[in-house]
């Protein structure tokens, strides 16, 4: 490791630990926390949204370098992503849910002996903000992008004037001098659409070291349908440190989540459900029966060997009330307690108050067992009376995040990366809030984390790529083994088949989204009353996924439109290989046997080898894998209690001209990839500078004269089916070109563009 982060769970008395490196003087230049903004489009505030809208999670991106969220009575208008927007957050896309009204981000630290806190409303407001995205090549807000969706804003502490004093010091606002960049990130790729990754770099911008400094998130839930300006009541909060992972093996992640939900997912008629629907007053109502989570992926990476440190997370929620009032409460322990001065336990007013919060290492309970903390508790001061029954069955809450400690000295940089993420289905029991207030086990037995924790997931392997060595050191990151085949040898038990897993990166940030093969490179060539479409596709069935570390190709596609509008597209034409999925019975799956899909898809080939009949198994051509079904499967003779059935992985239309139109330019060229070296002559090259053996070509007829026709060809995957990664394909418009057909009286083929006049 060479000052890395790794994101560990340690057993600690009052706190989740993380190792980590102690961010001294890092280089505030350092390219992989500052992404180049030359070619972006800079927007001013006030003119428009800079909104998240390519996946399933809509998401003000934030004005203070918070999240921005909730609803705005009246439309505004998306900035370079068009559309109007009234809600702020919504999950999913087109439900009309909000499950975030906005968050905030506070950082406090100490300089020289003075104790400071810079909140959200001690920030300026940002005035500008820059866009930028890999959607299209040629777009001027390509360069420099690592996502679809970009943004980037910056706000600073240093003013005073206008602030109120602080409430344990007789003194105004005094700034720790930080500038905060916050950059959001977004995909639209399946695996990738419900949350938004963020990077906030602390930039210190004093003249003196920032000592002990915390950063923290608070997070203001609104769960609702129907949005109003005020702030809905029955939601809960809480802290999911840990998930099994998905698969055969038992084994664990460490998420460190800080959750909230409606109460009871607001079943309609008893049920929950996707539709709108009225209730008896006349309302539009809707169910709400998703999760939404802020999850810090990583404290610092730092450049060079560091020295390591403790940092330490914080979770905190309380009851949003006024200073004085009976409801200022939050969960406190009798150790290490601090007497607030408010006459509540709530929201800690000041700046000592609030840095003593976000460094105390507390992690709270969560709200939905308040009422299980009575007076004689050790270890938990008790709510107030009459009030824990309220509050654990749903209420309000304000949640709070916080890591540290770490130093940051003059002009150096401390970058937080975290992630706004969703999960669907979380309620399973419309009737399980009946368990509240005073069985929250029984009530969380009917909460599924399950796709919350596997988006979390996504979220940190975007960020860090399992199995990839960033910087070359020789370490990728950390891997599981999981036995899936055994087999009982001299009375002991022998892994006949066992598959790692990477589930960590190596600490160095990749920023990378596991994205299709890259598209081929086309010509288009006009010819009577048709066009004639040439492809090469050297690199779409030669490049590795960066996730799988393979070569996942699966097919082309070839769209044919009247314009390059996405809609206007239609498929004329598809090659995907031969190749099948593999289902085994899995006995010991909860709650109940079932049919698992564990594998990548396999050819023809590889199945008749490994299943195949005779002396040479892999020579028998009489294996049909469709023949096994799940009525009818396949047992291993040699593994009686294995049960295999085959399906088509896609469509299987690979013979080149015959089941698809699509052949091959070249039919007797030997595959390049299975030749010497120096059997690679010139020869064995297109003029454009490709190997033969991945030119194809096909030829679209029966077309007009007069009218241009759009023409992509797009190359997909086959995905992860274990991951639930299905197939990724390139843009259908991004690098499309169009052509007119040739007339039948022309002379010649003509191959410049064609002008009408008048137009």
């Amino acid at each position: 490791m060479s000052g890395f982060v790794r994101v560990i769970a340690a057993a600690c008395s009052c706190a989740v630990c993380l190792s980590t490196a102690l961010a001294r003087n890092v280089d505030y230049n350092n390219k992989a926390y500052t992404p180049p903004t030359a070619a972006a489009i800079r927007f001013d505030r006030g003119a428009c949204l800079p909104i998240h809208n390519t996946g399933k999670l809509v998401l003000h991106a934030g004005w203070d370098a918070g999240i921005g969220g909730g609803y705005h009575p009246s439309d505004l208008r998306g900035c370079f992503t068009g559309g109007e927007f009234s809600h702020y957050s919504e999950y999913p896309k087109g439900s009309g849910v909000i499950y975030l009204m906005y968050t905030d981000v506070n950082v406090g630290g100490i300089i020289r002996f003075d104790t400071l806190v810079s909140t959200v409303g001690e920030f300026t407001r940002a005035q500008y903000y820059d866009y930028l995205s890999t959607t299209d090549p040629s777009s001027p807000v390509y360069e420099g992008a690592v996502a679809q969706q970009e943004y980037i804003t910056s706000v600073v502490d240093t003013f005073t004037d206008g602030f109120e004093r602080d409430f344990l010091d007789p003194r105004f606002h005094k700034p720790l001098f930080l500038e905060l960049t916050s950059h959001s990130y977004s995909w639209s790729y399946e695996y990738a659409d419900d949350f938004v990754l963020y990077q906030l770099d602390v930039h210190n911008i004093g003249r003196n070291t920032i000592q002990d400094a915390y950063v923290m998130i608070e997070a203001y839930p609104a769960v609702t349908f129907t949005p109003t300006n005020r702030i809905p009541q029955g939601h809960l909060i809480g802290f999911r440190q840990t998930e099994r992972s998905p698969g055969t093996c038992e084994s664990v992640d460490t998420l460190n989540l800080m959750w909230w939900a409606d109460n009871d997912g607001d079943p309609v008629n008893g049920a929950f459900t996707e539709n709108v629907a009225l209730d008896s007053a006349g309302d539009r109502v809707r169910s709400c029966p998703d999760v939404a989570a802020i999850h810090i992926i990583a404290p610092p990476s730092v450049a060079g060997k560091q020295e390591w440190r403790q940092a330490t997370l914080s979770f905190n929620w309380h009851f949003p009330t006024f200073l004085g009032s009976p409801y200022d409460f939050g969960p406190r322990r009798h150790k290490n307690y601090r007497d607030f001065g408010t006459g509540g336990t709530g929201w800690p007013y000041g700046d000592r108050n609030m840095y003593y919060m976000i460094s105390s290492g507390e992690i709270d309970y969560d709200q939905a067992f308040t009422a299980i903390f009575g007076p004689l508790n050790a270890e938990w001061l008790p709510p107030p009376a009459g009030l824990a029954p309220e509050i654990a069955d749903g209420s309000a809450n304000h949640g709070m995040l916080s890591i540290g400690p770490f130093d940051i000295g003059p002009g150096a940089t401390l970058p937080i990366v975290y992630a706004f993420v969703a999960g669907e289905n979380f309620h399973t029991d419309p009737h399980a809030v009946h368990n509240l207030p005073w069985d929250p086990w029984a009530y969380y037995d009917n909460l599924d984390f399950s796709d919350l924790a596997k988006n979390a997931i996504w979220a940190e392997w975007i960020y860090d790529n399992p199995g990839v060595d960033t910087d070359g050191d020789g370490d990728s990151g950390e891997y599981r083994v999981c036995a899936s085949e055994s087999t009982l040898v001299d009375s002991a038990w022998v892994y006949t088949r066992a598959e790692s897993t990477w589930y960590k990166g190596d600490g160095v940030p990749d920023w990378k989204a596991a994205g299709p093969p890259p598209a081929p490179v086309f010509w288009l060539e006009p010819l009577v009353t048709g066009l004639r479409i040439r492809f090469n596709g050297q690199y779409s069935e030669t490049t590795p996924d960066i996730f799988l570390r393979i070569v996942d190709f699966e097919g082309y596609r070839v769209y044919l439109g009247r314009d390059e509008r996405v809609t206007s597209y239609s498929l004329v034409a598809s090659y995907d290989r031969d190749d099948y999925d593999k289902y085994v019975w899995n006995r010991n799956s909860v709650p109940d046997p079932q049919w698992e899909l564990y594998d990548f898809p396999f050819f023809l080939d590889s199945l008749r080898c490994l299943y195949g009949s005779g002396t040479n198994p892999c020579l028998d051509s009489a294996f049909d894998p469709l023949l096994y079904t799940p009525s009818e499967p396949y047992f291993h003779p040699a593994y009686p209690e294995s049960a295999f059935y085959f399906v088509k992985h896609d469509f299987n239309t690979s013979e080149l001209g015959v089941s698809t139109p699509i052949r091959k330019v070249y039919p007797d060229e030997p595959d390049p990839r299975l030749l010497p070296i120096d059997s690679l002559t010139p020869e064995r090259y297109t003029t454009e500078g490709y190997f033969k053996y991945f030119e194809y070509d096909l030829v679209v007829d029966n077309l007009l004269t007069t009218v241009p026709y759009w023409v992509n060809v797009t190359a997909f995957n086959f995905g992860a089916p274990k991951s639930k990664l299905w197939a990724l394909e390139t843009s259908k418009t991004a690098g499309a070109s169009y052509a007119f057909p040739t007339h039948p009286s022309a002379d010649s083929v003509y191959h410049g563009k064609v002008f009408i006049y008048p137009n």
